[in-house]
């Protein structure tokens, strides 16, 4: 099966034409300015202050990793420290480095004071991880040139850069890694505030008309979460066209999603798979994540980066030594009967059963 991300809502695209065609869209939604992004304040406010130094000290600015679930706006905050430092962009991503050679050629391609963007940079070969270290620190890059006993060390002299990482798994870095790179954020999952926010611009950008209640309704099931917000807008624009006047208000948007099977809590139906997966077939848990993985046909790591984390912050599903656990806000939200335990706490959503 596919590891591709399956946005709550949105059955996943195996066409090229079309997957280039959701990025395009994706990509015409993304703000240009620090002063568009909306949310995350601390992450921007502090984000302003380094630029701001960096550009007055004609200095690249320090290495930056953003860290947080997918859809957040890393990809977004990148580029845009590109915009307001006025220097180059280039991007690429953790997996497409396979050995030294890829390194160095986007190493020695960068313009000076260009930020250098790579996505999932937890996924680094651990052979290649080295190579960055004297990169990041003295701007310098040793490269064997031959082989056997003919070979000599070249040490390539790289230009001011900034690298800015992107990573869903913080935990995965390694300590030198991590601790090479000056600027350390984390982005945090949306309010229902800011989505609605968000929400708003993008059907301006996207010329459908919406008004509060609408966008509020499709805020409040997008899983604090601006890539899902803007997917499911999309969605509910096309039902709108079709089944509505043109114009999305809340009863619109509910009936749009309710067909798309995203409920109230933003739970689509791979979410409450996986919630009866564990309730039904397990008891409640502890669960492993790979035999829940199998149960509900997804791959291991899409659960744990893009499913776990929205349920783990409605508190529905708990992490534990040995294995996943469901709560009773869980049960009672597919409406299992929790199994009896004795000496359990009867408040919900904490305890256990």
């Amino acid at each position: 099966m596919s590891g591709g991300i399956r946005t709550p809502g949105v059955e996943r695209i195996h066409d090229p034409d079309l997957i280039e065609a959701e990025e395009d869209f994706d990509r015409s939604l993304r703000p240009q300015k620090l002063s568009e992004f909306i949310g995350q304040s601390s992450v921007k406010e502090q984000l302003a202050v380094f630029i701001e130094a960096a550009r007055a000290r004609g200095e690249a600015l320090d290495h930056v990793l953003l860290a947080g679930p997918p859809g957040l706006g890393k990809t977004s905050l990148a580029q845009i420290v590109a915009a307001e430092l006025g220097v180059a962009f280039r991007q690429t991503a953790g997996p497409a480095f396979e050995r030294k050679g890829d390194v160095a050629s986007h190493l020695t391609g960068l313009e000076p004071r260009s930020v250098f963007f790579v996505d999932e940079i937890h996924r680094l070969p651990r052979a290649l991880e080295e190579t960055f270290y004297p990169a990041m620190e003295d701007r310098r890059l040793p490269i064997t040139v031959g082989q056997g006993a003919g070979a000599r060390l070249v040490t390539l002299n790289l230009p001011e850069f900034t690298l800015v990482g992107a990573t869903t798994r913080a935990g995965l870095l390694t300590t030198p890694l991590r601790d090479r790179f000056g600027v350390t954020l984390r982005l945090e999952l949306y309010a229902p505030d800011d989505l609605g926010q968000i929400v708003r611009r993008s059907a301006g950008i996207l010329e459908i008309e919406i008004d509060d209640a609408g966008a509020e309704t499709i805020a409040s099931r997008s899983r604090g979460t601006p890539r899902v917000a803007n997917r499911l807008l999309k969605r509910v624009r096309d039902y709108a066209e079709v089944r509505g006047a043109g114009r999305i208000d809340a009863a619109v948007a509910r009936d749009a999603l309710d067909l798309l099977e995203v409920d109230e809590a933003g739970l689509d139906r791979l979410d409450r798979e996986i919630l009866h997966a564990i309730c039904a077939k397990f008891g409640g848990g502890p669960v492993g994540l790979g035999t829940l993985a199998v149960a509900v046909g997804e791959e291991a790591d899409t659960i744990e980066d893009v499913y776990e984390p929205y349920l783990v912050q409605q508190g529905l599903v708990m992490r534990t030594p040995r294995g996943r656990v469901a709560t009773r806000a869980a049960f009672e939200h597919i409406a299992v009967e929790p199994p009896a335990a004795p000496g359990a706490s009867p408040a919900a959503g904490a305890s256990l059963f």
